[in-house]
């Protein structure tokens, strides 16, 4: 999070503040428009460092001095560190999992269990409690995510709707999970309690939720039994003969899940599991490990640890003989990541340099203007953390910026603070991932195979959870006031004088 420079920067006029937010708009747009699904494999990264440039020029000419701009990109970039390495380890992960057979046993079990009328809900319904009980809408796609979206591939399933439904479950849980960064980041932000937050979300969550698992149901119903469905037996054949297939392979799975439900950080946490599954590929696939390497010239060991390190930082190949197969699991490592990790910093520098100018605050200031009632204010708040996932490109400042700004407002009008926390969540956590640019959209494109703007449509509880907060801040329904000690609370005289946002 950008350092705060109110002492030396004038904040822009409205005019000048909309410039790099247009130009980033029409440039990615432009984008899109050229490169399809290419656009983030280094178009929309141009669009993102063009339009933080403009953003500086309107900071120069405000005040600021490029030293406080360049410092202001330094600390947007030096946050985005740790997802950065997440993101490298889930490289890791995936390409050693797929060596020691942890991935391809998860598909070989989904594929015995999990019929495609059901697909969509049950892996909707599974992702939301892994992630309920880690807390890490992340871990959970960088695991079981992935071995469910290599199901739906072998099945032949759409996958936007497979990756769709392993992302609403995944934030649901994230979301609701006291055990979730954000879940903790937005009562704080708002001045609420964290169990008084999550209760209070239930409000709008568990009818979204509800509403997504229909739509998968129905979808999963309706849609004809897929042509690669007759092609299992082969799929599970190819399995057999490329990977020694068993339940121990799933101790990784576990031994991670526990970590992080035991309160380890991530990166740790899926470091050991990378680790770990070049161990398990070791002991327990010698010969597709050796045939991976293909250099029988080498020395066993020497091989085994050359085939291991490769996976970590290379990925893994398949040559199953199956095409299908072989390009859902030749993947991973941590030069897989890359490009994505170019979009994520490429994002903070513009939404830092936006902050630290001023240009953020200039246009959640002028959404205030507009807002006359209480409902009014939670859909702007809504809106604002949309936006900001939007322009800044990252859901903690999503969470941060709009709580920071509106936090008093909800107290002039008499609204407990949870309800402030929940809409930063029910819009900020939930639409980061919609977003291509943003830390989220982008760590889910890379991690599932799945393009942001494939899967975007059928993201059903993400689309769902903000359109269900405004119908409800409309209606009044779910708001709770202020109650009468943190009113007189809020009208007494404060000890030191209000700091400026």
């Amino acid at each position: 999070m950008a350092e705060d420079t109110s002492a030396t920067r004038v904040e822009p006029p409205l005019g000048q503040a909309l410039v790099p937010v247009v130009l980033l708009i029409a440039l990615l747009g432009g984008a899109v428009y050229l490169f399809g699904d290419e656009s983030s494999f280094g178009p929309n990264q141009i669009a993102l460092v063009l339009g933080t440039a403009v953003a500086g020029l309107v900071g120069l000419a405000n005040g600021q001095s490029w030293a406080e701009i360049e410092g202001a990109i330094k600390r947007g970039i030096a946050t985005s560190m740790g997802a950065v390495l997440i993101l490298l380890v889930v490289g890791s992960v995936i390409g050693t999992w797929i060596l020691a057979g942890i991935v391809p046993t998860m598909i070989y079990y989904g594929l015995s269990l999990l019929a495609p009328s059901i697909f969509y809900a049950a892996a909707c319904v599974i992702c939301a409690v892994v992630a309920l009980a880690t807390g890490s809408s992340w871990t959970t796609a960088g695991t079981v995510g992935l071995a469910l979206i290599g199901t739906a591939a072998a099945y032949d399933l759409h996958p936007g709707i497979a990756a769709g439904a392993i992302i609403s479950g995944a934030y649901f849980g994230d979301k609701m999970s006291p055990l979730s960064d954000t879940t903790n980041l937005a009562p704080a932000v708002a001045g609420s309690e964290l169990f008084t937050h999550i209760r209070h979300m239930v409000w709008t969550t568990a009818p979204s939720f509800g509403l997504a698992l229909i739509l998968f149901a129905a979808i999963g119903l309706a849609t004809p039994a897929p042509e690669g469905a007759g092609d299992l037996d082969a799929v599970l054949a190819a399995l057999d003969r490329s990977f020694a297939i068993g339940p121990h392979l799933l101790i990784p799975l576990a031994l991670v899940l526990t970590l992080v439900v035991r309160r380890m950080p991530a990166f740790p946490a899926l470091l050991i599991g990378a680790l770990v599954g070049g161990l398990f590929a070791v002991v327990f696939q010698q010969e597709a490990l050796l045939r991976y390497v293909g250099e029988p010239e080498l020395a066993r060991p020497v091989a085994l640890v050359k085939g291991v390190w490769q996976a970590l930082h290379g990925g893994y190949v398949l040559e199953s003989g199956n095409p299908a197969l072989d390009e859902l699991l030749s993947r991973g490592g941590m030069a897989s990541m890359l490009q994505t990790v170019w979009l994520i910093m490429t994002a903070m520098m513009y939404g830092a340099v936006l902050e630290a100018t001023g240009i953020l605050q200039a246009l959640a200031r002028r959404i205030l203007y507009a807002v006359r009632s209480a409902g009014g204010l939670i859909v702007a708040t809504l809106a604002t953390a949309f936006g900001v996932n939007v322009l800044a490109s990252d859901q903690y400042i999503s969470i941060v910026l709009p709580g920071r700004m509106f936090r008093r407002e909800y107290e002039r009008r008499r609204l407990d603070p949870k309800n402030l926390s929940r809409s930063l969540e029910d819009s900020g956590t939930i639409t980061s991932v919609l977003i291509p640019w943003n830390t989220c959209g982008a760590f889910m494109a890379q991690t599932l195979g799945v393009s942001t703007l494939t899967y975007a449509p059928f993201a059903f509880f993400n689309l769902i959870n903000p359109l269900v907060a405004a119908v409800y801040a409309f209606a009044r329904i779910g708001i709770a006031p202020l109650d009468a000690a943190a009113a007189r609370n809020v009208d007494a005289p404060p000890e030191h004088p209000p700091t400026a946002v």
